[in-house]
């Protein structure tokens, strides 16, 4: 009787189960298709698999909407629902399920194991999504490993390329790196303020002298580079162009894509909730930085023969641009930054399409020579592709040209005039790498492909990856023809038409605890 009485008055803490539901789905997803990748049938690993992990996508996203408009904190604070990370979560599932469909048809999973890929998939999206939703800098670092370690795993799937092992190593050593440098600086952050939630930290920070205080701007220095190391910032960003160029492509692409997502996503909380007070200090170092960014990816991209390396280059240029709306700390600057964001997605996702698909039909790998002749034997490759480098450039009528008008509109309004102007002059030199493709695309003939189904050798020029054995090789790719329509539509047609992508991020700004 005692014992019953003494339950009756134990009561566990609330959980808000509603709140956790999008999470709950990517990790019990994950789980569902490691068990089912046991399976002895070759079937069904090789299409069951794919389409439970896209089941589980599915269900996140179908979570995610319900609770959109929820503004509320659960886990005692530590995460937080609001518009910026259900946004963001819509991004990354919309990043993982492009990913599973380019890699429906990948060599990697037949030597790393269908299930085993799939939920590593699964699981480093939970840590993203669980990143871009942090509010407690012990979130952060759990969320940022359990987002990097499946990656390096991933990097290295192709078992049979020195490549890909190469990059899965190159890519351990430098995340770990950029790990250790994050943690120690949250470290001295809360050795200082003696708080590891966000709102804590941005009080402590607001009284007295404490956001100039050494300790506090050592530790805000080591955050910073340890989020570049991440988000590709220069000088922290040697390990992206052999990590992107040795790593599966359709890794490669997610890589490109959710990563960056999520890293800028804690960029703003962090730096923009937490550390807001200390904004005088930060933001100029933060703003040279991503001048610097967006010079050193333009000028390396210039020349690259390999597509994939020419596009890790950009993505440095890429991050260094919406790193602006970081520095502004404004509303606008976070509501620029998002939508940014978005339309990188698509933009990407339509290059990598097509490159996974030319690998597979050629054997000249990501090499530029791969789209010669595009234009007039698969039009439906070559459009995405075109308009995917156009709309890199900035050129209007895409979703790049509103997306970095944004950018520069956030800068100039938040007191760096300058910064916008490293924008457009980087966007010029830009050109100089984005319009070589598409002439390529255009106005040159077809090269003659290596007989790579009939040899079964590698290809040979710009580190390629044979993504397909030969028996899939000349089949029909329609999923990756899809990924590729969709994502060049969608970036001309929000390049058109912006309000509805206005109208998604416009709550992104305001649910940084109102502080702007």
């Amino acid at each position: 009787m005692t014992l019953i009485l003494a339950a009756t008055h134990l009561k566990g803490p609330h959980v808000d189960f509603a709140g956790l539901s999008p999470l709950i789905a990517l990790l019990g997803g994950a789980v569902i298709v490691l068990l089912v990748g046991l399976l002895g049938s070759r079937w069904v690993r090789a299409h069951v698999v794919p389409t439970l992990s896209l089941a589980a996508l599915g269900t996140a996203l179908g979570l995610t909407i319900w609770q959109w408009n929820a503004q509320k904190s659960i886990v005692s604070g530590a995460l937080e629902i609001d518009d910026l990370s259900l946004v963001l979560n819509l991004l990354l599932i919309a990043g993982g399920a492009a990913t599973i469909l380019l890699a429906w048809r990948s060599l990697a999973p037949e030597d790393a194991g269908h299930g085993d890929r799939h939920a590593l998939l699964l699981s480093s999206i939970a840590g993203m999504s669980l990143l871009a939703s942090a509010q407690n800098t012990v979130l952060v670092f759990l969320g940022l490993e359990l987002l990097s370690i499946p990656l390096y795993v991933l990097c290295a799937t192709e078992l049979g390329r020195e490549r890909s092992l190469e990059s899965g190593l190159k890519y351990l050593i430098i995340g770990s790196v950029g790990s250790a440098t994050l943690l120690y600086g949250l470290a001295l952050i809360y050795g200082a303020t003696g708080a590891t939630d966000f709102t804590a930290i941005a009080g402590a920070l607001s009284s007295g002298s404490l956001a100039s205080d050494p300790l506090t701007l050592m530790g805000i220095a080591l955050c910073v580079a340890g989020l570049c190391f991440k988000a590709s910032v220069a000088p922290f960003h040697q390990w992206t162009p052999d990590v992107y160029e040795g790593a599966p492509t359709p890794i490669t692409a997610f890589m490109a894509v959710a990563t960056k997502v999520a890293a800028l996503g804690v960029f703003l909380r962090l730096f923009d909730v937490a550390l807001i007070n200390a904004q005088t200090s930060w933001g100029p170092a933060v703003a040279v930085l991503a001048t610097i960014t967006i010079l050193v990816g333009n000028v390396g991209a210039l020349g690259q023969s390999s597509l994939k390396r020419m596009l890790a280059y950009s993505s440095v240029a890429q991050a260094g641009y919406m790193l602006a709306g970081v520095v502004v700390a404004s509303k606008l600057g976070v509501q620029a930054t998002v939508f940014y964001l978005a339309v990188y997605v698509a933009m990407n996702m339509a290059s990598f399409a097509v490159i996974v698909a030319r690998e597979r039909e050629t054997g000249l790998g990501d090499s530029i020579d791969a789209l010669a002749g595009l234009g007039r034997e698969r039009p439906w490759l070559a459009w995405p592709m075109t308009i995917s480098m156009l709309a890199l450039a900035g050129i209007p009528a895409t979703a790049g040209f509103i997306g970095k008008f944004y950018l520069i509109d956030a800068a100039v309004s938040g007191g760096y005039t300058w910064l916008g102007v490293a924008i457009v002059v980087g966007s010029m030199i830009s050109l100089g790498y984005y319009l070589p493709v598409v002439a390529t695309i255009w106005m040159r003939e077809e090269t003659a492909p290596a007989p790579m189904a009939a040899t079964g050798a590698l290809p040979a020029l710009a580190g390629g990856s044979p993504e397909l054995d030969a028996e899939l090789a000349t089949g029909p790719q329609p999923e990756v023809v899809f990924v590729a329509v969709l994502a060049g539509a969608a970036t001309i047609f929000f390049g058109i038409i912006p309000q509805p992508l206005f109208d998604l991020v416009h709550g992104a700004g305001g649910a940084l605890g109102g502080l702007f």
